[in-house]
């Protein structure tokens, strides 16, 4: 049997639970997580918080091993609680996600051979190799995909397994091959620098498809590094660039006849436990840096510093996709870049969609559940 007390000058009950350990919830967040209080099919909030005195009180409590039960003053309601649910949701515990899967950082040693890899067959097959590979994917931030038909559905098969695609000023799908006029450098056969995609959006893009239909030309090597692992390989080296990056936004902006699309980012973010969860960073979408002066020389150091590190061998990763593979990436963690290519010596042919997080974590929780 549970042992419950009441904690008035803490205004809170004291749980002490049958496997030994202990709680304290407050009154207030009792009654507002109140049972009844989800609508019993949508399990979404119905309880009006306005209705709630601050300082609420019970008058009496009971609790066994299952139960906790608790009569409020005031307005005579009872509310009980499961005391599985309240154990699993103490006050300054984070509830178990199964979307949390950990990051594994990594640089240059883990080498194309370390990238996680799956076959389309079995994730589009199977919920248990669905599963698998997207919990994969999520720790190292990128994985590869073999064996996808020889069409442009092929990978977007694969990328709706998880949910919707995110569409962008570039549409739902786009292609990657070089082509006249292009209003991106990635529509061109030149070099592409480790960046992130989209930095100029609200929200960029969480994970990106890139789906290879051909790749015979000469050069186009994929890069890849994890900009996670440089964050926090500058966060010990170099404090005060890290702290800069992660405090001052810069402006982000991409602009064609059709487009004017702008934001201002950090390039690196941080949760509030102070752990890295995205990085913004491209440096063909940066705009005029409209920092203040004093500042700006520190800034343009610590940015500068950061680049450097994405271009250095000891965190490059580097593959030339095949045709039928696709490279599937973090875009807000994983940055990626080109090998200039020889469009005269073979074809080379990228088909792309982005699927966001939510989407992603949505469905790992689905198939946990």
């Amino acid at each position: 049997m549970a042992n419950a007390t009441l904690r008035c000058d803490d205004a809170l009950v004291h749980i002490d639970f049958t496997d030994g350990s202990c709680a304290d919830f407050p009154y207030i967040w009792l009654r507002d997580n109140d049972p009844a209080g989800f609508h019993p099919q949508t399990q979404e909030r119905i309880t009006d918080l306005t209705t709630i005195p601050l300082d609420i009180t019970p008058k009496k409590i009971e609790a066994n091993s299952q139960t906790l039960t608790i009569w409020w003053q005031g307005d005579d309601s009872v509310t009980a609680f499961d005391l599985s649910w309240l154990s699993a949701h103490r006050p300054g515990q984070s509830a178990t996600d199964p979307a949390r899967t950990g990051f594994h950082h990594w640089r240059q040693d883990l080498g194309a051979a370390g990238v996680p890899r799956a076959t389309a067959q079995e994730v589009l097959a199977s919920d248990a190799a669905l599963q698998d590979w997207l919990v994969q994917t999520q720790r190292f931030g990128c994985s590869i995909v073999e064996g996808l038909a020889d069409n442009i559905e092929g990978g977007m098969d694969v990328a709706r397994r998880i949910g919707f695609l995110r569409e962008t000023n570039f549409g739902q799908t786009f292609e990657v091959q070089s082509k006249p006029n292009p209003n991106n450098l990635a529509y061109t056969p030149i070099a592409l620098p480790l960046h992130t995609d989209l930095t100029n959006q609200e929200l960029p893009p969480g994970f990106q498809f890139l789906h290879c239909l051909a790749n015979e030309a000469q050069g186009g090597g994929s890069l890849f590094c994890d900009g996670y692992a440089i964050a926090e390989d500058l966060r010990r080296s170099d404090p005060e660039a890290f702290e800069l990056l992660s405090t001052v936004s810069i402006p982000f902006r991409f602009h064609d006849q059709d487009t004017d699309i702008r934001n201002r980012k950090k390039v690196i973010n941080l949760d509030e436990q102070g752990e890295v969860i995205e990085i913004c960073f491209n440096a063909h979408l940066a705009d005029i840096l409209d920092l203040a002066p004093s500042l700006m020389s520190r800034y343009y150091r610590a940015y500068r510093q950061y680049m450097i590190m994405t271009r250095h061998a000891d965190y490059l990763v580097t593959l030339k996709l095949q045709g039928g593979e696709m490279v599937v990436f973090d875009n807000r963690r994983v940055l990626h870049g080109r090998e200039a290519f020889d469009p005269q010596t073979g074809f080379r042919h990228l088909h792309g969609c982005y699927v966001d997080r939510g989407e992603f974590e949505s469905r790992l929780r689905l198939l946990q559940r």
